[in-house]
């Protein structure tokens, strides 16, 4: 890794000049939109009126917390990031930034969203961004996703902190919708990886990530994304019971819920020879439709929220 970090950063010519556009790449900007979309649905479905300014600030300063844990996890990462085709292009394997600068600057978000946020919002919220940022960066990745193939199980309770992080900034306190929030994506992010890994296996395997199609092969990847998507519904569904759901959001949450259903068992019942015949077509249209699935979610408890003022939204 040393010999890594020592030489990149360098083109033939010398040194690679960063521009913004890198530094901005450095936060994992798809990831911090959808970190964005889902603080702001938790945020705005909690059930206290919140200040413009407090709802715009809450969620720049979460934004922040998810750039910082980007970046951090691109300056550990940076090794398998070069070895792996989807991520060679990033801007420290790519020699566009330099590994020191990556780690500056998710230090110094980190400590600027979390104090920041503690001042706009309060403390519990703040605190939990604090952890968020840390179990994304140290206990993911720099423990779990190179140690074990549940690293996407449990790792993925970073990416299901934002919702909570907006109920909280908002009410102070954590309830059951905040939790159902936090289980929806807690629960969803491992079919979703995994179908992604079925088709990029090559990469972990070159990298050396035990990714669970790695350590234990593509057919129980298979099955675990059949179980864990049957867990899933559940909680998809007892969201729908709170203060935080109503129809809309039921009737798109049991139609995706069969869809997403449909597509696990679609997957399990494949067979490799069935899959690179046809170019790992089910499993690339069941990763884009678990992309499609957290979004709606979401999209719906939002509508049920801003439809509650008129008398039409909830139960």
């Amino acid at each position: 890794m040393s010999d890594i970090h020592a030489t990149r950063g360098l083109t033939e010519t010398g040194p690679a000049e960063a521009g913004f556009g890198d530094f901005v790449a450095l936060l994992k900007p798809r990831v911090m939109s959808l970190v964005v979309f889902t603080a702001l649905v938790g945020l705005l479905v909690a059930p206290v009126s919140v200040h413009p300014f407090v709802a715009f600030t809450s969620v720049l300063f979460i934004a922040l917390g998810a750039g910082a844990s980007g970046a951090l996890n691109m300056w550990w990462d940076a090794d398998i990031d070069q070895v792996m085709r989807r991520t060679q292009s990033r801007p420290i394997p790519s020699g566009k930034v330099q590994p020191g600068e990556a780690l500056g600057l998710g230090l110094a978000l980190s400590g600027i969203s979390v104090m920041m946020l503690a001042l706009a919002a309060n403390v519990l919220a703040a605190a939990l961004l604090a952890f968020t940022i840390f179990f994304y960066a140290v206990v993911y990745s720099m423990w779990l996703k190179r140690s074990t193939p549940q690293n996407i199980v449990i790792g993925g309770a970073a990416g299901a902190f934002p919702p909570m992080v907006g109920w909280v900034a908002a009410t102070g306190s954590v309830s059951v919708e905040a939790c159902l929030m936090f289980m929806l994506i807690f629960m969803w992010t491992p079919p979703h990886f995994w179908s992604l890994a079925l088709f990029m296996n090559s990469d972990y395997e070159k990298a050396g990530v035990p990714m669970l199609t790695v350590t234990h092969g593509k057919r129980s990847t298979r099955n675990h994304i059949l179980v864990y998507t049957v867990a899933l519904v559940p909680f998809a569904l007892a969201a729908g019971f709170t203060s935080i759901g109503g129809p809309i959001y039921m009737a798109v949450s049991v139609v995706l819920n069969a869809g997403f259903l449909l597509g696990a068992w679609r997957i399990w019942r494949r067979d490799e020879a069935q899959a690179e015949a046809d170019g790992y077509a089910t499993e690339k249209s069941v990763f884009k439709f678990s992309l499609l699935y957290l979004f709606l979610h979401f999209g719906a408890f939002l509508a049920e929220a801003a439809l509650k003022p008129w008398g039409m939204g909830g139960w």
